[in-house]
């Protein structure tokens, strides 16, 4: 045990134990001894191997699918260790399950977002930490601290070292903007949107583009690629409008049913993906590119270990 973090622990449940074995191994420690398993009735099962008394405890567990068994894996383990008497504990959730339910879009439907929050501190947590949650809004559905850390400085250093030029930044809807926005600045590079609606959940249709695109090595930017009808249809806009390369990226990689097939017939010279949820082999395709998000985790379990600044790893 590195003696800098003696009464730290972090523990994973099942959803991406590579991720935390990362962290740890960045960090000079050991993940700590659990299991998590079922009962023949489906039911889960933690145990917890190790004394956690007294102890800041930090759980890395990304609600990514099945999101519900994910979900109710970390809420036991949080009981588990609240019972155990641990000092604090830190839910650590790269990828925040049900974060697009964060409003009324339309009569009598359920904000879950907000109930998730609420499953969350009543199991016990102390603390959160996220990355790119789907509304800035979640954070207050929290009564406790939430560090809500931004994927966007760790790819905009990816394309800063490609040296494209002639770049613009776009963003496939107006919920994008914002962050589009925030990119451009970073490559000192103009903005283009693209103007859709979706008639559907997980479908959108291509209205118009805003911007100069033509000749032009286009970005495309969002916080999450789910069945990624949105970005391979603004692609496919993109290019039909005279840009002259189309590159995408996001931090969430849930790529979920048509996703692989829709981007491999896609113009999209590359995909760049953050690994705040694992991503199955069999999804994976030779445009796609992954970075860790092992090292920001690391450094900000270490900073609210050791109660330092979280904000300034972003100025």
């Amino acid at each position: 045990m590195n003696k800098v973090f003696s009464d730290l622990k972090l523990f994973t449940c099942n959803a991406h134990p590579e991720l935390a074995n990362e962290i740890a191994e960045l960090m000079g420690i050991k993940v700590g001894k659990s299991t998590v398993n079922k009962f023949s009735d489906g039911e889960i099962q933690v145990s917890i191997w190790e004394s956690v008394r007294d102890c800041d405890v930090y759980v890395v567990q990304p609600t990514c699918a099945p999101v519900n068994d994910h979900l109710m894996e970390l809420l036991i383990m949080i009981d588990a260790l609240k019972r155990a008497s641990a000092g604090r504990i830190n839910a650590v959730i790269p990828y925040y399950g049900y974060a697009r339910q964060d409003r009324k879009a339309k009569a009598r439907d359920p904000i879950t977002a907000k109930l998730v929050a609420n499953l969350i501190q009543a199991a016990g947590a102390d603390r959160v930490i996220s990355m790119d949650l789907h509304a800035n809004q979640i954070q207050g559905y929290f009564d406790i601290p939430v560090d809500h850390l931004l994927g966007l400085p760790i790819l905009t250093k990816y394309f800063k070292e490609k040296n494209l030029d002639n770049v613009v930044v776009v963003s496939p809807d107006h919920g994008s903007v914002t962050r589009a926005r925030n990119m451009a600045e970073r490559l000192d590079a103009p903005i283009a949107i693209v103007d859709k609606r979706r008639p559907e959940p997980n479908k959108s249709e291509i209205m118009n583009i805003i911007g100069d695109i033509d000749g032009k090595n286009c970005i495309l930017l969002d916080d999450m690629i789910d069945t990624a009808g949105t970005i391979c249809n603004a692609a496919s806009a993109l290019i039909e409008l005279g840009a002259k390369n189309v590159y995408a990226c996001a931090t969430h990689g849930v790529l979920s049913g048509p996703a692989k097939e829709r981007l491999e017939k896609s113009p999209i010279q590359e995909l760049v993906l953050l690994n705040t949820l694992p991503i199955d082999d069999e999804k994976k395709l030779d445009k796609m590119t992954f970075i860790s998000v092992g090292p920001i985790f690391s450094e900000v379990i270490t900073r609210v270990y050791q109660g330092g600044s979280v904000s300034t790893l972003f100025d």
